[in-house]
């Protein structure tokens, strides 16, 4: 892809919180009316595993026989007086959840709403690499996806007017298979299931079906449940895993290609955005981060990102000679021969495939 990320994201915003003080008051003053949550702050990141405290202001002149504290739609607590309580985050999907303190009294039930984010527990993991082998590679192919199977390479080429899907000789780099897009689709993520592919495009909302054998086009299907644009595309052998470039991984079903399911992916820090090429490897997702450096190790079950391979310098500084080369022109394709636990990475326009193993520092 070259442009218009999607960004998903739940954010600290002070401004809305000085909005929401200042029309609420926003003050330890129990003497008035109002009421609104003391802690959490609104968006306010806890890591997983944690405890975190509600705290609500209930004033006095209206009376409280209890309050019950919902995280999305799941009761956590219930209380008949109105001091804080501590909420355990155990079992909790990373990401955005919905507080609510829902308040019993005088007339109707009062509820008040705030919202947390839950991070992943532990910073990831660091890995830097070794290069094992250098292959040959066309640098006519602007790569979106890569797998490896039989010995050979799949590859999706993106950009419109030359797109296609290809089948690559590893140590020659020759392209023994083509299919070309029409010029108004900008191919994307691709994956083999079985004695077929699958491929994505980018903003035109579709996917194609291929025979592997013959790469004749069988059908085609179309994707737009939660989603805008396609990006990343790989078979965990039960699923198949979509990113649209924001932090979300969707889960397909191998057959129809609905929509099944996803996963947010976070850090200890926050969520990462612009997910892009995929590769399931012994467990885990393997996952380009688009523009920079980075595949991320991330757990299929909880979005946890657990580990970070940082893959600076594979190309010698300065091949790419432009400024638009040198900032298109980045780290993306993930393959791995799951037979002898070899790991390919290349990049869009890149003369090599490398073979890597990878270390902790």
């Amino acid at each position: 892809m070259l442009f218009g990320h999607k960004i998903k994201d739940i954010k600290n915003n002070l401004l809305v919180c000085a909005i929401l003080a200042f029309a609420a008051g926003c003050s330890n003053d129990e003497s008035k009316t109002y009421r609104s949550f003391d802690s959490p702050m609104i968006g306010q990141n806890v890591s997983a595993g944690n405890e975190f405290e509600i705290k609500v202001l209930f004033g006095k002149e209206k009376k409280v026989d209890s309050v019950v504290y919902l995280i999305d739609t799941t009761t956590v607590a219930a209380k008949a007086d109105t001091a804080a309580v501590k909420i355990k985050t155990d079992g909790l999907k990373l990401g955005n959840h919905l507080l609510t303190a829902r308040i019993y009294g005088e007339g109707e039930p009062e509820e008040l709403t705030s919202n947390i984010n839950i991070l992943a527990a532990q910073p990831p993991v660091e890995y830097g690499y070794k290069v094992v082998k250098t292959l040959p590679h066309d640098t006519s192919s602007y790569v979106e996806g890569l797998e490896y199977h039989d010995g050979f390479f799949y590859e999706s080429a993106g950009d419109y007017g030359n797109s296609s899907l290809r089948k690559v000789d590893p140590s020659s780099g020759k392209v023994l298979q083509k299919a070309d897009l029409d010029k108004q689709y900008f191919g994307e993520g691709m994956t083999v299931i079985g004695d077929k592919i699958i491929q994505l495009t980018y903003r035109e909302k579709v996917g194609f079906v291929y025979d592997k054998a013959t790469f004749k086009k069988l059908s085609q299907f179309s994707y737009n449940e939660g989603t805008q644009e396609g990006w990343g595309l790989n078979f965990d052998g039960q699923k198949i895993l979509k990113t649209d470039g924001s932090n979300t991984i969707f889960f397909l079903d191998k057959d129809s290609y609905k929509k099944t399911g996803s996963i947010d992916v976070f850090d200890n820090k926050g969520s990462i955005q612009q997910l892009n090429e995929l590769e399931y490897i012994d467990g885990k997702i393997y996952a380009n981060v688009y523009t920079t450096n980075n595949i991320l190790i991330i757990n299929p079950a909880t979005g946890a990102v657990e580990g970070k391979i940082d893959l600076s310098g594979l190309l010698p500084e300065g091949y790419f000679k432009t400024e638009d080369a040198v900032n298109n022109n980045v780290l993306n394709g993930i393959a791995y021969d799951k037979a002898t636990k070899r790991l390919f990475v290349t990049g869009k326009k890149w003369p090599h495939i490398f073979e890597v193993k990878i270390f902790k520092k």
